[in-house]
């Protein structure tokens, strides 16, 4: 039942990927995508710059397989062998932004449509950053819901700590100037899918 399920939701997500990624190939700039970006830059102010980029330093591409290699190593050392294996599984996350941002090519925002308080010179479509906080925190969510031996108040603080990263990790991408709206809810969708089939086998091959 279980593996039916994932397979119906595992298509409904690439198919709005792949309509998505039609879209936004054909309108790279829209006016859909720059009225929300300032909309969300409308709150700007000193503080919440800093914020906003201290939450981005976290997809960064060498700090987020920091982060990765280091949750690992804390799993593997407490015994959890088998989850620090597919956190590193994680990794091969990279590669999938690589290669959709090469064949996409989407120009990423400029200071002609928003307030650029971060600039990157690789494309933009879908969001890198997206992808690594929905399937890292996403996994840990998960890893919180399943690991009944940690203690209780130790799995409320992670799971805390990894729904917030989940849902302002990528707002701080729009926040910041660094991706488009769409850009986010493709990385959303292919996070999504990456992680339906991490928690899949991760389940599937639970131990005894």
């Amino acid at each position: 039942m279980f593996k039916s399920r994932s397979t119906i939701v595992a298509i409904l997500l690439l198919l709005s990927f792949t309509l998505l990624a039609f879209l936004v190939a054909n309108n790279p700039i829209n006016e859909f995508d720059i009225s929300i970006s300032r909309f969300v830059q409308q709150f700007r102010n000193p503080a919440l710059d800093q914020l906003m980029i201290w939450i981005s330093a976290f997809g960064n591409l060498v700090v987020a397989f920091v982060a990765m290699v280091i949750t690992s190593l804390l799993f593997y050392i407490f015994k959890y062998k088998r989850e620090a294996l597919f956190i590193m599984a994680i990794s091969f996350t990279g590669l999938i932004t690589l290669s959709l941002k090469f064949l996409f090519s989407r120009p990423r925002p400029t200071d002609q449509y928003v307030v650029l308080i971060e600039s990157y010179q690789n494309h933009s479509f879908p969001s890198g950053h997206t992808l690594s906080y929905v399937v890292f925190f996403g996994f840990l969510i998960v890893l919180m819901q399943q690991l009944k031996s940690i203690p209780v108040y130790l799995r409320n603080i992670i799971s805390l700590v990894a729904y917030f990263m989940f849902v302002v990790g990528p707002l701080s991408r729009i926040y910041l100037g660094a991706h488009w709206f769409t850009d986010i809810i493709g990385g959303l969708l292919i996070g999504l899918l990456y992680l339906l089939y991490l928690n899949y086998f991760y389940k599937k091959y639970k131990r005894p």
